[in-house]
């Protein structure tokens, strides 16, 4: 059994700050309060996470640092800035506990994909944000070149797709995060793909609840996170579900 968790991927949705509907869609609330009392009921000692700027929320900060305010010094947070966002802003968002840029190819909201170098690099010289990514893995191909060239990149939701899953696996050969999160909106057999991940770089794969599961065709559940606990050795599930992420966010 696990004794604590890192919740690797989270959202907080607080009505009190602009949501932004992305095709039509505006998520429901889920604040603060709403996390901790889902996980509590869950029986998840979750001691960290990274709260992550989602579509809907696009270049807001004032909700992240709000979160970020409310969950205390183990969480983090990943946002979404324009090109144009100065270095002043960034040194005050990594102060409040921002430590990555998202590129959210999959659903938009973020900033244009073109700026994916110009934007990683710099962020990533000033303050050492890596780069996540939400996209499609058979969209990786095409952006790969520029990926390289990128100090640190994670990729949510195991990428997605069967059919560009084995575009990953290179990534995750040249030092890729990926995170298991979001099971439901994935077309093949997760346990598999963690365990090809994590056969590679037993470092390289963090374990998230995705909660709220905004889109997603099922909501997290604790049978999730048992995919984790059941087919890892205890030593590994341990690093997937904590040590790793928290190395990730933490240093």
């Amino acid at each position: 059994m696990l004794s604590q968790f890192f919740d690797a991927h989270l959202h907080i949705i607080d009505p009190r700050y602009p949501l932004i509907p992305n095709s039509g869609y505006v998520p429901p609330a889920f604040t603060v309060a709403d996390y901790r009392e889902k996980v509590a009921a869950l029986h998840l000692n979750v001691t960290g996470g990274a709260v992550v700027s989602g579509s809907f929320q696009g270049f807001d900060q004032q909700y992240l640092l709000a979160a970020l305010n409310a969950l205390g010094p183990g969480f983090a947070g990943v946002t979404q800035i324009p090109a144009n966002t100065t270095d002043e802003e960034i040194l005050a968002l990594h102060h409040a506990g921002v430590r990555a840029v998202r590129f959210n190819i999959q659903r938009g909201g973020s900033e244009s994909i073109r700026y994916l170098e110009l934007l990683g690099k710099r962020v990533y010289d000033l303050v050492k944000w890596h780069v996540e990514l939400y996209v499609d893995s058979r969209q990786l191909p095409g952006i790969s070149t520029t990926l390289h060239k990128l100090p640190k990149i994670v990729i949510d939701h195991l990428g997605l797709s069967k059919a560009g899953f084995k575009h990953l696996l290179p990534l995750v050969e040249k030092g890729a995060i990926v995170k298991a999160t979001g099971f439901s909106r994935c077309d093949f057999d997760v346990v598999t793909a963690m365990r090809q991940i994590t056969a590679i770089n037993p470092a390289a794969l963090v374990f998230g609840t995705d909660l709220p599961s905004t889109r997603a065709p099922k909501p997290f559940a604790l049978a999730d996170l048992e995919l984790i606990t059941k087919n890892f050795p205890l030593s590994l599930a341990e690093k997937i579900c904590c040590d790793n992420a928290r190395a990730l966010y933490h240093g």
